[in-house]
């Protein structure tokens, strides 16, 4: 039997805000394909850019956060590049909520 399910996960990870725009993860578009396995997690983390600079910090808070729902899962995050519909959704939230 699975500890979590994907809703669990969905529903911890939407609480997660981006660092630089005041949306969460989930809002923006960026977590899909989430899959639970046992103590596994997998999910998919998708960005405007594979190289944008905050991808390790956005790693590591995905991390964090799912380890808080349970010590022992074991996270596995794939990274995708957003297609450009995706891309264009995430930039006019990002212009409506930047932070900085």
């Amino acid at each position: 039997m699975d500890k979590f399910s994907p809703h669990d996960v969905e529903q911890v990870l939407s609480k997660v805000m981006h660092p630089e725009i005041n949306y969460s993860l989930v809002d923006l578009g960026m977590i899909e394909d989430i899959v639970c396995k046992k103590d596994e997690a997998h999910l998919t983390l998708k960005l405007p850019f594979l190289q944008v600079p905050v991808k390790d910090l956005l790693i590591d808070i995905i991390k964090k956060t799912l380890s808080d729902l349970d010590s022992s899962i074991q996270v596995e995050i794939n990274m995708e590049q957003m297609s450009q519909q995706e891309r264009d959704k995430f930039k006019k939230m990002a212009k409506e909520g930047w932070k900085l």
